[in-house]
């Protein structure tokens, strides 16, 4: 499984993003698809992940109501709607690709990432 993270940037308080992943590779080991972020100097933390079959939705609760997560099988992408961004936003957002679909906080049971890309929010 590859993936490759792109959309990031910078954008001001309030304002949206849309960050996307294009992800290759067999859908048994992609049955979960996550994002998840890095803040410098803080520890990587889960922000929202999907199943494969896009019937299960999780989110940070630090997210709900201004992140959708969703993916396009057709095209293999997984996309990430960011919405009333506040600085506290501001991180490298990641991709991740899981073949057990229960796991979607657990860091460990991802075992793709994509580089990431990285989201700035002024205030």
């Amino acid at each position: 499984v590859q993936l490759l993270e792109s959309g990031g940037g910078l954008v001001q308080a309030g304002g949206s993003l849309r960050l996307y992943c294009a992800a290759s590779g067999p859908t048994f080991e992609k049955n979960l698809l996550g994002w998840f972020r890095a803040a410098p100097g803080k520890d990587r933390e889960f922000v929202a992940a999907i199943n494969w079959i896009g019937d299960s939705t999780y989110y940070a609760d630090s997210v709900k109501g201004r992140f959708t997560i969703s993916r396009d099988t057709n095209k293999n992408t997984l996309y990430l709607h960011m919405n009333s961004l506040k600085p506290e936003d501001t991180a490298m957002y990641y991709c991740a690709a899981s073949r057990y679909s229960g796991s979607y906080g657990y860091i460990p049971a991802y075992a793709y990432w994509g580089q990431g890309t990285q989201v700035t929010v002024s205030s």
